[in-house]
């Protein structure tokens, strides 16, 4: 049963996300706390994996939650669900349809959907920051401020805006990555003296 609740929540989730595997975090989140699969804080431990892994961050989320309920076979179904409407939507549109935005429903349809997938990614955000910072995953919950996670992410946009003054680049996600993981095993260091 496990192996079909995987794939029709997650063939729901790729069917009806727009804007990437941003856009699909909040229902992503929705299903994952509804279904008791993964807590709060397990599911931004996935995200944290899924997004130093090489791959689609929706693909590889699938693949981690797939894999942590029905092994290697809820792996594969989820993944085959959350790839397969994209899949045939685009089989569609490139057998059917030249060129699809050269009409005005079209351009209609992705102006009015734009402000929405901003507001479901800011959203998304929003909720994991305050759980992350600061343990809160519903309005009932008390405030129990992470420090580590705060002085991490400070200490990376001071970082991030330093750099972007001196050099004028932006410090590229793989050493954002890297820099947080060596931050954060110091900062355990330091706690368990």
């Amino acid at each position: 049963m496990i192996y079909l609740n995987l794939f029709l929540h997650f063939f729901k989730i790729g069917a009806v996300s727009f804007g990437g595997g941003y856009g699909m975090l909040p229902l992503m989140r929705e299903t994952v706390l509804d279904n008791g699969w993964l807590t709060e804080s397990q599911f931004l431990e996935f995200i944290a994996v899924s997004e130093s892994t090489p791959g689609p961050l929706a693909v590889n989320m699938a693949t981690f939650i797939g894999a942590s309920q029905g092994g290697i076979i809820g792996s594969l179904l989820a993944t085959l669900g959350v790839i397969m409407p994209s899949f045939f939507i685009i089989l569609v549109i490139a057998a059917l349809i030249q060129n699809l935005l050269k009409y005005e429903g079209v351009k209609a349809f992705l102006s009015g959907i734009r402000p929405c997938i901003a507001a479901l990614i800011l959203t998304a955000a929003v909720t994991m920051g305050f759980s992350a910072f600061f343990g809160i995953t519903d309005i009932h919950d008390r405030m129990s401020a992470d420090y580590r996670t705060i002085t991490v992410f400070v200490l990376l946009l001071l970082t991030g805006f330093a750099l972007k003054k001196k050099r004028g680049n932006r410090l590229p996600p793989v050493a954002i990555l890297v820099l947080s993981a060596v931050l954060g095993i110091v900062l355990q260091l330091i706690e368990s003296f």
